[in-house]
């Protein structure tokens, strides 16, 4: 018997059905654990969970696959021991995110904070706005993510330049932000949190950007200097919209809330209603590629 372990009953409800021969057990890691937990060789976490993590992989000393729902492995990576295969969600939740990056962008350059609270005061109060034509958008970050943002710009008559640590086909290396980020209206982050991204948006990194120009975090919220980004908003030079933001989740009080040309959601991006079942699509694909012997996708980490 294949024993797959996923975190509660919604989880294993959204899994489906399976081929005869595995069993589906639910756990979050609590100290009561379900019986055949030690034989479990398949696991999925709960979303970006950071919590006890040896603790969790030595429960489960048989475990070959771990399946995230996400596709960031910033909390998990280091974890997971020699022999364990990790494996993101990469795909899955692109669509919804680059949704986001569209919205934030489209509201800032038509003025939707100014509107919205004009009619919250009863004011008619008609100011100038902006369109997406002709812009030029930086995408740092050229995975699926920055590939599906792209693809959505253009549409909008946009000019979308994608970015990646190395330099590939019609796409820039980071040594070469320097000279690309006078010439961009808008920067979006869609990096994964590593040594080489923490804190890459830093005043030098600000500071090179235009009057007036827009960043879109839907990154991580260590890849931005907070304080650094505080200072511009609070000079009115540039304009943000943050998904993810350091600290988080943001506390009362922190000056953020009240920064002048932010536009704030509470990392929401994939906060959809069909993020679970796209996500246990893929894990209940998975599960069959690897009773089938088959290669796993979106291999973060191998265990061989």
């Amino acid at each position: 018997m294949t024993v797959v372990c996923v975190p509660d009953s919604n989880a294993r409800e959204l899994l489906g059905a399976l081929p005869d021969g595995v069993e589906v057990i639910a756990w979050n890691g609590e100290d009561e654990k379900p019986d055949r937990l030690a034989e479990t060789v398949f696991w999925v976490p709960q979303v970006e969970d950071s919590t006890n993590l040896e603790g969790k992989f030595r429960a489960m000393p048989k475990l070959e696959v771990t399946q995230l729902t996400s596709a960031g492995t910033e909390d998990i990576l280091d974890h997971v021991p020699d022999g364990v295969t990790l494996c993101t969600a990469r795909g899955v939740h692109g669509s919804a995110v680059a949704e986001l990056v569209m919205t934030v962008i489209l509201a800032t350059l038509r003025q939707l904070p100014h509107f919205i609270e004009a009619q919250r005061q009863g004011r008619w109060d008609p100011v100038e706005a902006d369109d997406l034509r002709d812009k030029r958008v930086l995408i740092i970050g050229a995975g699926d993510l920055g590939e599906q943002t792209a693809r959505r710009l253009r549409s909008f008559d946009a000019t979308p330049v994608l970015v990646a640590h190395t330099a590939r086909d019609g796409i820039h290396a980071t040594s070469e932000l320097p000279k690309l980020l006078p010439e961009a209206d808008v920067v979006v982050l869609t990096v994964p949190l590593t040594p080489d991204t923490t804190g890459l948006v830093d005043a030098d990194f600000l500071a090179r950007m235009p009057d007036g120009a827009l960043l879109v975090n839907v990154a991580r919220g260590k890849v931005v200097d907070t304080e650094a980004l505080l200072a511009e908003l609070t000079s009115g030079r540039l304009r943000a919209a943050l998904d993810v933001m350091e600290p988080e989740p943001l506390p009362a009080g922190h000056p953020l809330w009240t920064a002048p040309n932010l536009i704030i959601t509470p990392h929401a991006a994939g906060s959809i209603a069909k993020a679970g079942p796209r996500a246990f699509a893929l894990v209940n694909a998975q599960v069959r590629r690897y009773l089938a012997g088959e290669e796993l996708v979106n291999v973060a980490k191998s265990g061989h």
